[in-house]
C-alpha cells in the first residue's frame, strides 16, 4: 500500500472560522457583497472603515474592501486575504488603491463574483489538508465492495478521523442500510442532485445522518435518480474540503458521474474474488476506472479457485496489492443486531481496515520512493 496519500485535514469542526471582514459605505456594493457571502454560507462582520478594536483587522480569515473605502485603508496592518472590490471597470486609480492597501486581488463585479464566492467560503471553512480520498469499486457483482467501504468508514471514525462516507452507487440499495440508518432523518442524494454551484461542506456535513460516528450520503428509497457530474462534483469537493476521510463506494460502471468521483479520489480499492471469472470481468472494470484514477489497487478476497492466491490476483491484474481481505463470521447476524460491517474492534474486517488508515498515514520511505507494505504487514 502506498504512502504518497494527501493527508487529512482537522478532525473536528474546531477549525470553523468567522466571516469575512466587509470594509465599504456603498450602500448597493455591500448589498453585492452581503448576497455573495450568504451564497457562501458567511456571516461578515460590516465596517464603514478599518474595525476600531485592537486586533479586528489582523483576526478576520478575509477582507473585502470596497474601493469607495480603500483611502481610508491606507496605513493599515499588511496582511494575506485583502481584496479591492468595486464595479467600476474603468478607475485608473484602482491599482495604486490596491498598492497601498496590500490588496492581493483587484476583482470587479459582477465578473468576479463565481471566483468570489468560492474564496469566502474557503476562508470561512477554513481550507486545510484535504480528505484522504478512498474509492472502493467491486471487480464484479456481489464482491463485497460496499462491505468494505463500510467498514472502511466505520474504523476510520472510530480513529478519531473526521469521516464521510459517499454512496455512489444507485443501483447498491443504498449503503445506509449497511449501517442500519435507512429511517435516519437527514438529506440524500434526491436532495443534492440539482446542485450545480458550490456546495459549502460545513453544510453539507451538518444535513446527512449521522450513524456510528460518520456522515452518510445515500440513496432515497422511492426516488430513481440520475445525479449529473455537475453535481458529483459539488458535493465530492465539499466533502474534502471538510479534511479527515472520504469513502466512496462506487459501481463497477463508469459514466460521466463515476468519472466525476475517480477523478477526485486519491487511492481506488477494486475488490476482486480469487476466481478467474472474478478476474476477467475485473480487468474490464480496471481498464474503465484507470482511464481517469492513476492509483488503483487489488483487495482480494477468498476463497480462491485452485492454483489462485491474492498474488497471483494482483499479478493478472496488473496492479499494486493492498492485501486479502478476511472472512469474518457472523457478520451478518453482527448486522441484524445493529452492528456494521467494521463495527466490531476486534474482528478480521476491523483490523483490516485499521491496518489500511495506519499504512495510509505512514510516510514515504527517505529515498522518496513510497512503500507499498500489503494490509496486515509492518510498513
Amino acid at each position: 500500500m502506498a504512502g504518497s496519500f494527501v493527508g487529512e485535514g482537522p478532525s473536528s469542526a474546531e477549525g470553523r472560522r468567522s466571516g469575512p471582514l466587509i470594509v465599504t459605505e456603498d450602500a448597493e456594493l455591500l448589498d453585492d457583497l452581503l448576497r455573495l457571502c450568504a451564497a457562501a454560507g458567511a456571516v461578515p462582520e460590516v465596517h464603514h472603515g478599518p474595525p476600531g478594536e485592537r486586533g479586528g483587522w489582523e483576526r478576520a480569515p478575509m477582507i473585502l474592501v470596497g474601493d469607495d473605502a480603500a483611502r481610508a485603508c491606507r496605513g493599515v496592518a499588511r496582511r494575506p486575504g485583502v481584496m479591492l472590490v468595486g464595479r467600476d471597470q474603468d478607475d485608473p486609480d484602482v491599482w495604486r488603491l490596491a498598492v497601498e492597501i496590500g490588496a492581493e486581488y483587484v476583482l470587479r463585479l459582477p465578473d468576479s463574483e463565481g471566483w468570489l464566492v468560492d474564496q469566502i467560503a474557503n476562508a470561512v471553512e477554513g481550507v486545510g489538508r484535504s480528505a484522504l480520498t478512498v474509492g472502493v469499486m467491486g471487480g464484479r457483482g456481489g464482491s463485497g465492495a460496499s462491505t468494505l467501504a463500510c467498514a472502511l468508514a466505520v474504523t476510520a471514525a472510530r480513529s478519531g478521523r473526521r469521516t464521510m462516507l459517499i454512496d455512489g452507487d444507485p443501483l447498491g440499495g443504498g449503503i445506509d442500510v449497511l449501517l442500519g440508518g435507512e429511517a435516519s432523518e437527514g438529506l440524500r442524494w434526491p436532495d443534492f442532485a440539482r446542485s450545480k454551484g458550490r456546495v459549502g461542506g460545513g453544510a453539507l456535513e451538518e444535513s446527512l445522518p449521522a450513524l456510528h460516528g460518520l456522515r452518510v450520503l445515500s440513496w432515497g428509497r422511492d426516488d430513481e435518480v440520475i445525479v449529473p457530474p455537475q453535481a458529483m462534483q459539488s458535493v465530492l469537493a465539499a466533502a474534502r474540503r471538510l479534511g479527515g476521510a472520504v469513502v466512496v463506494d462506487l459501481p463497477r460502471r463508469v459514466d460521466e458521474s463515476v468519472a466525476e468521483a475517480l477523478a477526485q479520489l486519491d487511492v481506488g480499492l477494486l475488490v476482486v474474488p480469487g476466481e478467474l471469472r472474478a478476474v476477467a470481468a475485473a480487468q474490464r472494470v480496471a481498464s474503465s476506472a484507470r482511464m481517469v484514477l492513476e492509483d488503483l489497487r487489488v483487495v482480494a478476497r477468498g476463497p480462491y479457485t485452485a492454483g489462485l492466491d491474492e498474488q497471483w490476483v494482483a499479478h493478472a491484474l496488473g496492479l499494486p496489492l493492498v492485501g486479502d481481505l478476511p472472512t469474518e463470521a457472523g457478520l451478518a447476524s453482527a448486522q441484524d443486531s445493529g452492528v456494521p460491517p467494521g463495527g466490531n474492534s476486534r474482528g478480521a474486517l476491523a483490523r483490516f481496515c485499521t491496518a489500511f488508515w495506519e499504512l495510509a498515514d505512514a510516510p514515504a520511505r527517505s529515498d522518496g520512493v513510497p512503500a507499498r507494505p500489503r494490509a496486515g504487514e509492518t510498513p
